[in-house]
């Protein structure tokens, strides 16, 4: 009852600070229930209408503090719930507010690292940048041979952890409150919303987790030999869960274009190297830095990119990039019918829907690309549209896709601030040309044949300890046969060793199987 009390306190607090600010307490688009709409009428005169909507949002939002934040910008990602307008507004929501004490960091890094910053580092520095979780101060290190290299030092908020807990716990009461009361609101699954958003921000508050995003995405670049992209260093020894510390980038900021132009760099080329390399991590790696604005690209001056923040991340499984890979397609040849059919025979959309039918909704999306120039298109925008489309057709929401679109939307704005009339489709061909052709070429095909024989592979060298396993088992059921199964004893010991050496019905079946499947692979791999 009390813990109820002070969530509606908060709720109520939070909706004070959204009226005065001049945002609409139930968004424009949005089935609210009547009481809800009942106090957006009667709040509309005290609203403060001066600001444009997405400015007055923002400042709310950072009032509240940094909780509010965190879940405006992971709004911005589900569109589904909050609708394309609001949505819109929240992608511009910027991660800034004023930073904690000097003393507050050094205590952080005591109880953190458990030595003093003057122990740890050579210097360490004011703060450079604070947002919502944690804030970077620049510092040094000083080297085996008695130089000193810059590092940067991120350090999370104090009672960054609790602050979060609490808001949480208000977002989880407001959820609960609307699929108990308001049933058009229930396919939205709020309850399972907030899930996400505190499993979100549950890893962004263990900056361990950070570094080790950093650290796989540098592995996946360096296996993959890329160039002109890198990620900066990590310094194990001085992070910790709430202290992390990485190599200072010097370099330029991607907003800078002046610095870009006066560095030499051609900015059209640097333009398709942001999009190929998103596009790269997403559809061949699927693992990709989910959070690439502006101000976390910079740019060294021989055009290499070096993304900061790995806060956010996503991931794609294979059914996911054989999902797009399949979509795009389907787009590019005007197949709409493959695509149709993919979607339901991968259950995305349920069987009840006819693939006709759905055919002509994504041919809807399809033919008007065909009237526009290539400058004109976006992928970004294309996948949104797709989204609201299966939307219609009962297609349940996909986390993952949905950062997917609202990344490349982000992605697509930074390569165009470089260059406005980038090509997104040619600057995208070459990534996505390979990536189709590992998922859904020849290529994909062998690799499957290869999994296949590599499976055999592995029982054939298996197959004289199955004999052996199967050869005592029915040595075992002979000699129970001829005494009539008499469960002595001995006849139990003897069963329950050969039961223990394996069951080779099983085994036998699963190895008869996995060389059928083989033959299916070999004969694959010769066509």
């Amino acid at each position: 009852m009390v813990n109820g009390l002070v969530n509606l306190f908060r709720l109520a607090r939070a909706g004070t600070v959204l009226v005065w600010h001049g945002v609409h307490v139930v968004p424009e688009g949005i089935d609210a229930p009547a009481p809800a709409r009942l106090l957006q009428r009667l709040t509309a005169p005290f609203r403060d209408k001066r600001a444009g909507k997405s400015a007055r949002l923002s400042k709310a939002l950072t009032t509240l503090g940094p909780s509010y934040i965190k879940l405006g910008q992971f709004l911005a990602t589900r569109r589904d719930v909050i609708g394309p307008e609001l949505a819109g507004d929240l992608a511009s929501l910027q991660d800034r507010l004023p930073p904690f004490s000097m003393e507050e960091a050094r205590q952080t890094i005591r109880d953190s690292l458990g030595a003093d910053a003057g122990t740890l580092y050579a210097t360490f520095g004011p703060p450079v940048a604070a947002a919502s979780i944690a804030q970077v101060h620049k510092a040094s290190v000083r080297q085996p041979d008695g130089s000193a290299r810059a590092v940067a030092v991120k350090i999370l908020r104090p009672g960054i952890e609790r602050r979060f807990r609490s808001d949480l716990d208000s977002f989880y009461f407001a959820a609960r409150l609307i699929e108990r009361f308001h049933a058009p609101s229930r396919r939205l699954r709020p309850v399972a919303v907030v899930d996400t958003l505190a499993e979100w921000t549950r890893l962004e508050m263990d900056l361990r987790l950070e570094a080790a995003a950093m650290s796989e995405m540098a592995e996946n670049i360096a296996r993959a030999g890329d160039k002109g992209f890198r990620v900066p260093k990590v310094d194990w020894t001085r992070t910790s869960a709430r202290v992390m510390t990485i190599e200072w980038v010097n370099a330029i900021p991607i907003a800078d274009l002046a610095a870009i132009d006066r560095a030499g760099i051609d900015r059209e080329t640097l333009g398709n190297h942001v999009i190929r390399s998103f596009l790269r991590h997403a559809m061949r790696d699927g693992f990709f830095h989910a959070d690439m604005h502006q101000g976390n690209l910079f740019v060294e001056p021989d055009g290499t990119l070096v993304p900061v923040d790995f806060g956010i991340m996503g991931r794609l499984g294979p059914p996911e990039k054989r999902f797009l890979a399949e979509i795009l397609y389907g787009f590019l040849t005007r197949d709409y019918r493959r695509t149709a059919r993919m979607h339901l025979e991968a259950g995305y959309v349920p069987p009840h829907h006819s693939v006709e039918s759905f055919a002509q909704a994504l041919r809807s999306i399809g033919e008007p690309l065909m009237d526009r120039t290539a400058e004109e298109i976006s992928m970004a925008r294309l996948l949104s549209q797709l989204f609201e489309v299966t939307e219609l057709f009962d297609m349940r929401t996909r986390p993952e896709l949905l950062l997917l679109q609202k990344t490349m939307v982000v992605v697509e704005g930074v390569a165009r601030s470089l260059d406005p009339r980038l090509n997104i489709w040619t600057a995208a061909e070459p990534v996505v040309k390979g990536w189709m052709e590992d998922q859904i070429g020849p290529r994909a095909r062998i690799a499957e044949a290869v999994e296949g024989v590599g499976a055999l592979a592995g029982l054939v060298a298996e197959a004289p300890k199955l004999a052996e396993q199967a050869r005592r088992v029915s040595a075992a059921l002979t000699e129970a046969g001829e005494t009539g199964f008499r469960l002595d004893d001995s006849t139990v010991e003897r069963m329950a060793a050969a039961q223990t050496a394996g069951s080779w019905p099983a085994r036998a079946a699963l190895w008869l199987g996995a060389v059928a499947l083989a033959a299916i692979a070999v004969k694959i791999w010769v066509a």
